[in-house]
């Protein structure tokens, strides 16, 4: 009986990881569809540069914070058309932070998403330069994306200010500097969770934060979803961690076990494997947790979310 029982569960969850699955390629294919459109409309821009703008700008990947932005609109019961501007800025933003990760003078890293990075396609300076380009676009698409959506002169330049302080000094580029610092030396988990907060945490935060903004939310849920996000923020990056130890390179796009090679601290070098897994999973429920009990929200989305990047495998 309880087999049969542990059979009906496991079948519903496969069910349930395929419907999220579904749903969030989905959403990836529309921010992809949404980028393609608007980086061939540009104009004034150099041949060789816009080349290496759109080679890592649509090389594919998860779509993350693009998809958590709409599915933080959606949660909130507003129009996901006006929120795509916001989420093409952020995924800019992203890419070009790992198009500047990957350089010789900072990771050193030859794949991306299972293709060359783009230093080793268009040579640093290009790499540099197509990094700069799509972090600067990306402000001035939040800018159009707010008038029109007919976003409140408030909203608006709160949305890009939180943008610059999450992508700059104090946020993931200040993490960035604090990551490399760390390397060839014993960190405690408090300074690599600050680390990781900035680096990873910030992005994923505000990519939810915007989306609450663009819906005018209350100031409960906008703190709700703040603590909800940033604790997927971490428990994403242990996910990373645990998967630069036991991942797929096939399936993750990048070779196995680069942390240990360049003596980073992650999780699993100072908790162990195990214990990473169970800290996965307790910052997980508890971010689930925030969600619960707001009126006028639907976190439905947003928790199977967290629930697939619990497990996900790349």
């Amino acid at each position: 009986m309880n087999g049969r029982r542990n059979h009906l569960i496991q079948r519903r969850s496969r069910t349930k990881l395929l419907i999220i699955k579904d749903y969030i390629r989905t959403k990836a294919d529309w921010v992809h569809q949404a980028l393609d459109q608007y980086t061939q409309g540009l104009s004034g821009i150099p041949a060789p540069l816009l080349e290496s703008m759109r080679y890592s700008l649509l090389a594919g990947g998860k779509r993350l914070r693009p998809v958590l932005v709409l599915s933080t609109v959606e949660a909130c019961g507003g129009d996901e058309e006006k929120a795509l501007p916001f989420a093409c800025a952020l995924e800019m933003i992203h890419t070009y932070s790992l198009i500047h990760d990957d350089l010789p003078s900072m990771d050193n890293d030859d794949y991306r998403r299972g293709k060359l990075t783009n230093h080793k396609v268009f040579g640093e300076a290009q790499a540099i330069l197509a990094g700069d380009a799509l972090l600067t676009e990306a402000f001035g698409l939040m800018a159009r994306g707010a008038k029109e959506a007919g976003l409140s002169a408030d909203t608006a330049l709160t949305i890009i200010e939180e943008g610059a302080r999450c992508a700059g000094a104090k946020g993931m580029v200040g993490g960035q500097v604090s990551d490399l610092l760390s390397e060839n030396r014993l960190i405690s988990l408090e300074e690599l969770e600050s680390i990781h907060r900035r680096k990873t945490g910030d992005l994923i935060a505000f990519a939810v934060r915007m989306g609450a903004r663009i819906c005018e939310v209350s100031e409960p849920l906008l703190a709700a979803l703040t603590r909800f996000s940033y604790g997927l923020g971490l428990a994403f990056q242990i996910q990373d961690d645990i998967l630069d130890v036991i991942g797929d390179q096939k399936l993750i796009g990048k070779p196995v076990g680069s942390d240990q090679e360049k003596n980073k601290a992650t999780y699993p070098s100072l908790l162990g494997l195990e214990e990473s897994k169970q800290k996965l999973m307790e910052l997980t429920n508890a971010a689930k947790g925030e969600l619960l009990g707001h009126s006028d929200f639907k976190p439905d989305r947003l928790l199977e979310i967290a629930d697939y990047l619990l497990s996900r495998d790349r």
